[in-house]
């Protein structure tokens, strides 16, 4: 795709919008994604000791939904799952894999965004976080994938370090002197993009850096925590950073970016743009294993007693929480119990956006949901697959899980689950309904077409 620029966004759609044409005009959406958050991190889920309150609004403002999923249980591929509405079975970046020096593998231009679909449309579409699917100046570019402006990481390993020496605007290298939070730089650019682009419809993709490892955060925040509870040394010996105080760090970083949540919140409702705006929270993927890096999720029931975390396609590495609110036109303080995906989010913004969805993909719109026509169940299965961590494949269809865990191992054993009944994953029921297990198998190995950078066996 060609390089984008707001000029052509602003011939299609009118500079000079006035408020009558504002109630015919499609609506705005804004979707922000933390990294590595888990679902037990926020209040609204369960949360007791980080503090979450502008999230939590946005919960008892509108619809929190128990039985969200992410695209994959790591970064680059749950992204590329995300922007293209297909799963991981047919995506094209299905796990992390790094390009040296600075990026990751090219989501190809050949592939469909939500930011392409919605440009074509007439929105205004802006980028500003951690990317991950590109390199500087390749195919895969943010500017190349349907978005007009961007801020932010393009590489996610440099994301690692939240006092960078540099930034990019658009294909523009920003240098920096190793001062500044990165996290704020990204959000004062994400409010900046609603500011200038008020009077058109627009696009707003926030994909946060925090709280992923390393552990980092101004003193202003960590301030609010240090000295709540025992809080051990992190001498660094376990990946990233050592931290003199890593859960007042880590539980810091989660409440920063909450603040920053509630800002695009608030200049939302000040630019009176709240009825006409839907705004999306959810994380790219389940919580840190325990003690990566200084985390600690056990302590902070980062999974609300899910089993697994990130890199894992049980339920504690692919489930996260959705938070939707728009003005009035949701009912405050609804939950939303249908299962849903990131690979479905393309299909809901694309039905309430009136653009065009994707000609392939494997979503189907959760926009019922969001208005409480919400039957708890939905007619195509969930698909999940890692080549990364031995190996993996996961399909839920109905209430039941299936699970096949070191594929390149030559392991063919296949787990069956009742989330219905267990959703902690506890007990293997596949012994009990071979049939039911087998069944399932087949329905999961039909999801997958092999890819040739990606194998999930030797």
């Amino acid at each position: 795709m060609r390089t984008l620029g707001f000029a052509t966004a602003g011939m299609l759609l009118g500079l000079g919008c006035q408020a009558s044409e504002r109630a015919q005009r499609p609506p705005n959406v804004v979707l922000i994604v933390a990294d590595d958050l888990g679902w037990g991190e926020l209040g609204c889920y369960g949360q007791t000791k980080i503090r979450t309150p502008r999230i939590d609004a946005l919960a008892a403002q509108g619809v929190r939904f128990t039985q969200f999923y992410s695209g994959a249980p790591v970064c680059a591929p749950s992204r590329c799952v995300l922007l293209t509405g297909k799963h991981n079975g047919h995506g094209a970046v299905r796990d992390n894999f790094e390009v040296q020096p600075e990026g990751q593998m090219d989501l190809p231009a050949s592939e469909v965004t939500i930011a392409e679909a919605l440009w074509e449309r007439g929105y205004a579409t802006g980028c500003f976080g951690k990317w991950g699917l590109s390199t500087p100046s390749s195919e895969g570019h943010p500017n190349a994938q349907g978005f007009g402006e961007f801020f932010g990481y393009i590489c996610q390993r440099q994301a690692h370090n939240f006092y960078p020496d540099h930034l990019w605007r658009n294909r523009e290298r920003v240098e920096l002197d190793g001062t500044q939070y990165s996290h704020d730089r990204i959000a004062a650019a994400a409010l900046d993009f609603v500011r200038e682009n008020r009077e058109r419809p627009f696009f707003l993709y926030v994909p946060f850096t925090t709280p992923h490892l390393a552990l980092q955060v101004p003193d202003d925040s960590l301030s609010e925590y240090v000295g709540q509870w025992d809080d051990p040394p992190y001498d660094g010996k376990k990946g990233y950073r050592a931290h003199p105080t890593p859960r007042a760090a880590y539980a810091a970083m989660v409440t920063r970016m909450d603040r920053d949540v509630g800002r695009i919140v608030d200049l939302v409702d000040e630019l009176n743009l709240g009825d006409e705006t839907l705004i999306l929270f959810t994380s790219d993927n389940g919580p840190t294993y325990d003690r990566l890096g200084g985390s600690d999720s056990e302590f902070f029931q980062s999974t609300a007693g899910l089993r697994g975390f990130k890199g894992s396609v049980y339920e504690g590495g692919l489930r996260v929480p959705l938070v939707a609110r728009w003005g009035e036109r949701l009912v405050a303080g609804s939950v939303a119990t249908k299962p849903a995906a990131f690979f479905d989010v393309f299909a809901t913004v694309a039905e309430l956006c009136g653009a065009a969805r994707p000609s392939v993909g494997d979503g189907e719109s959760f926009a019922s949901a969001l208005f409480g026509a919400d039957t708890g169940s939905r007619s195509t299965p969930m698909y999940w697959e890692l080549a990364g961590y031995g190996g993996q494949q996961a399909l839920r269809s109905g209430d039941w899980k299936v699970v096949k865990r070191e594929l390149k191992k030559g392991n063919p054993r296949v787990e069956l689950y009742d989330l219905a009944q267990d959703p902690q994953e506890a007990r293997d029921l596949a012994g009990e309904r071979p049939d039911l297990a087998a069944e399932l198998a087949r329905q999961l190995d039909a999801q997958h077409v092999e890819h040739p950078r990606f194998k999930l066996t030797k």
